[in-house]
């Protein structure tokens, strides 16, 4: 039995009270259907920014009437302070999603990026300090490795900042890290890199490269990558951050505490390559896509040219297993794709 079976199967047995920020959003709304199929009791936080109401319906439908019953969703945003105190209180575990997620929406408005990434992390950091919450685990990002050339990705060895919003997930470590040192607030953090499944948003000008291109092809729309598509990156089914986070808020390995952790499987992809596995994994049923070649443009400002993470922190210390890989996970993920490009 794996860690995260056991850690399942514990809290089963064990139920918690959790807060999710973001939990209308794509990896919230992910964490909070596993919680409540572990019979968690869940409460929800969103403004709806960029999640969505469906995401929520699609949660509720598949789950029993019971399981649904244990969650609670306040509607409003974490640049609310009462409101961050309120939804702390008798509150287990913090699970931090809400936030923009955009490089070049950031680039574009670092004002509206730093308030929601950096005030709004503050004001949770606080309410989770006064409340008395037992851990708060919240998601960085790998673009926190900036300018840093090695491969793979080194939770130790960070570059300079490419984007704002890289950034404000580099502060976000930052303060996490003096609230612990000051206020003894158990944190960890989650360097996601490039999160992809079913409900992910393939529509909008900052939408996920894989929903996206998909949802093109489909639809006999032109596919565009940035650059010449030697760009590599590291996808990460969203099933494997859900692992990690309930892992990162369970945990009773000191030495995991307080630190920083890479989420992905330690594999790179091109994207051009994802374009060939893309257009392999749709043909059987779309055949039309065959004819599908992609238009190549400049390459996006704030964006890294390569990235892959070493996992072996994440597996060491917290039991961090990955469940899917990059094809095993776009084909889980295909039909929700095919039902939203409908």
């Amino acid at each position: 039995m794996t860690t995260y079976e056991q850690m399942q199967k514990k809290l089963l047995t064990e139920p918690k009270t959790w807060l999710v920020t973001g939990a209308a959003g794509f990896i919230g709304s992910h964490l909070l259907d596993a919680l409540l199929q572990l019979n968690q009791k869940v409460i929800g936080l969103d403004n709806f920014a960029t999640g969505k109401k469906r995401n929520l319906e699609e949660v509720r439908r598949h789950l029993k009437p019971e399981q649904w019953g244990r969650f609670t969703f306040c509607e409003g945003s974490i640049l609310d302070p009462q409101l961050c105190q309120q939804s702390c209180q008798e509150v287990d575990y913090v699970l931090h999603q809400a936030a923009l997620g955009s490089v070049p929406g950031s680039i574009e408005n670092p004002l509206r990026s730093n308030e929601s990434n950096v005030t709004g992390f503050l004001n949770l950091l606080v309410a989770a300090r006064d409340q008395k919450v037992k851990r708060f685990v919240y998601a960085s990002s790998s673009s926190v490795y900036g300018d840093d050339p090695a491969l793979p990705k080194v939770e130790a060895h960070i570059g300079q900042p490419l984007s704002p919003y890289a950034v404000t997930k580099r502060v976000n470590e930052l303060y996490a890290n003096v609230f612990s040192i000051n206020y003894g607030l158990e944190s960890i953090g989650l360097r996601y890199f490039n999160v992809f499944g079913a409900r992910q948003d393939p529509q909008g000008p900052y939408a996920a490269v894989i929903p996206q291109w998909v949802d093109a092809m489909l639809k006999h729309q032109p596919v565009h990558i940035n650059g010449d598509g030697s760009t590599s990156r590291d996808f990460c089914f969203v099933a494997n951050t859900v692992q990690a986070n309930l892992l990162a808020a369970t945990t009773t390995n000191a030495s995991a505490i307080n630190q920083t952790f890479n989420v992905a499987t330690n594999s790179r992809v091109t994207l051009n390559e994802l374009f060939k596995l893309l257009r392999e994994q749709l043909l059987p049923n779309h055949p039309h896509v065959q004819q599908c070649k992609p238009i190549h443009r400049a390459f996006r400002p704030g964006d890294v040219l390569h990235s892959q993470a070493d996992i072996s922190k994440a597996q060491s210390l917290l039991g961090y297993s990955p469940t899917h890989t990059l094809e095993q996970g776009i084909g889980t993920a295909l039909d929700w794709y095919r039902a939203e490009s409908k």
